[in-house]
């Protein structure tokens, strides 16, 4: 079946390194606004890749927490937002909620320091190298990301 791997291999992400550890200050790319008092502006360079069509980027804002064994999740929603002038799209995260987490019984009573992602809408971007992904969190969230690739084989569907 068709479907999304997730990118883990040491080559793409020593390449991503490599290319853009010289990266230009985003202010000489395009004049993306500050950030506002109680927000950070985090950017993701993407490496170049041969067929960009076939990937796609997911922001992974969150906080590390303290969490037991149930599943913690933040809520919110990652706002696209064009820079005026350039057409440039940056993102903005304006409010985290929770956490929420499942209630499970957690029978060894274990807790341990974990990155709780914030789910929500608008956080599977497409891959675009050409351009950085700038974000907007409030200054205590992380933005992290995960590269997705679409799987080789293309399956037929089945008339029924």
């Amino acid at each position: 079946m068709g479907s999304l791997t997730c990118v883990t291999t040491v080559g793409l992400i020593a390449t991503a390194l490599s290319s853009f550890a010289d990266a230009a200050p985003l202010e000489k790319f395009a004049p993306f606004p500050k950030p506002e008092d109680g927000f950070t502006r985090q950017v993701i360079h993407l490496a170049p890749q041969t067929r960009e069509d076939s990937f796609q980027v997911e922001i992974l804002a969150g906080k590390t927490l303290t969490v037991d064994c149930n599943r913690q999740r933040l809520g919110g929603m990652l706002e696209e937002k064009n820079l005026e002038g350039w057409g440039y799209p940056f993102y903005r995260l304006e409010t985290v909620i929770g956490p929420m987490s499942t209630q499970m019984a957690c029978p060894d009573g274990e807790r341990k320091q974990d990155f709780v992602p914030v789910v929500g809408d608008g956080f599977m971007l497409r891959y675009n190298s050409k351009l950085p992904i700038v974000v907007y969190a409030p200054k205590d969230v992380e933005v992290r990301y995960r590269v997705w690739s679409a799987s080789e084989t293309v399956e037929k569907a089945v008339q029924e």
